[in-house]
């Protein structure tokens, strides 16, 4: 039986074949980084008390509802992907001042499922350790009509990552983010409020790789209104109600970077996203405890899933203070 002679016009159209077949797929792939959008709400631009120690717990849920493309069109309905992230976290502000401010830190360990790597309909992972946040600074001012607070934070890879694996919990990568905002009030009580936090994320390359996130920008904040729970008395607050909307948007600043092989190298189409939706929180003063809930449902995706978020966080606090 003669061996079958390989026509090499035709293995190097198949060749050519799959390479623009890649090149297809990437270009419509957006990567995603570690910022975890709905995260901050009313008073984002204000920091806890000084000489406080918050234990809490953070609940995240999103839903994707829909794949956008390029022009903010449906690729796909109901892809059926739902991501979840809980962990234990910490934050503590000292009454140290630098520059006039309080200084404070976090730190959150976190586990999620269904890590969403990027546009990727297979963004699919077991309930896993994932990356994880910490705050070395964050500063804090308050004035009489206005907070400020600056920060910076970095994602640490410590969840599983492997190029090509369809079980990452992780994404890989080393991301450093620096965030300032202000929450503004507008009347002497700080009982009405408009908030606004700015993020600034900064990414490495993925490991083994030399795939790079684009650099991102999210905004996140609310207008809300406080309310104070007299006790049967009425001569204190037996609880602090704080409800509102609250808003988000996120913004791929720079092109990801993707190379095949050694000579092309893609720049996808940048993506962005909006959410609105609303918050309600309350702690109570008497246990210092405090529960939380926030739904945003988002509008205008481009390159992206859009979807909807829900962020539940329940929070104990203990006080240093001298009083």
């Amino acid at each position: 039986m003669k061996a079958k002679k390989i026509n090499p016009k035709k293995a190097l159209r198949l060749v050519w074949a799959g390479m623009f077949m890649l090149i297809s797929f990437y270009s419509n792939a957006q990567l995603k980084g570690g910022h975890i959008l709905g995260s901050s709400g009313l008073q984002s631009g204000t920091q806890a008390p000084a000489n406080k120690l918050s234990l809490y717990v953070p609940g995240y849920i999103y839903s994707a509802s829909s794949l956008r493309d390029s022009n903010g069109d449906k690729a796909l309905a109901n892809p059926d992907l739902n991501m979840f992230l809980t962990g234990v976290g910490a934050n503590y502000v000292s009454d140290f001042k630098i520059l006039g401010a309080n200084y404070g830190a976090t730190v959150l360990v976190a586990f999620a499922s269904n890590t969403i790597q990027g546009s990727y309909i297979d963004s699919k992972s077991d309930f896993a350790f994932t990356d994880m946040l910490v705050q070395p600074v964050q500063l804090g001012w308050h004035n009489k009509r206005a907070d400020f607070v600056f920060s910076y934070q970095m994602y640490l890879p410590t969840g599983k990552y492997e190029f090509g694996g369809s079980n990452n919990s992780g994404l890989g990568m080393f991301m450093n983010e620096f965030s300032a905002g202000t929450t503004l009030f507008f009347n002497d009580k700080k009982t009405f409020h408009f908030s606004v936090l700015a993020a600034y994320e900064i990414n490495s390359k993925k490991k083994g790789t030399d795939i790079k996130t684009g650099d991102i920008l999210s905004i996140e904040g609310g207008l809300g209104k406080t309310f104070y729970c007299m006790n049967a008395e009425k001569t204190a607050p037996k609880g602090i109600l704080n409800t509102g909307l609250i808003y988000y948007l996120q913004y791929k600043v720079s092109d990801d970077k993707i190379p095949l092989g050694s000579l092309i190298v893609l720049e996808p189409d940048k993506d962005r996203i909006g959410g609105l939706g609303a918050e309600v929180n309350y702690l109570h003063i008497g246990c210092m405890t405090s529960a939380g809930f926030r739904w945003i449902g988002e509008v205008s995706a481009v390159n992206r899933f859009q979807g909807n978020t829900f962020f539940i966080t329940l929070a104990h606090v203990f006080s240093f203070s001298k009083k």
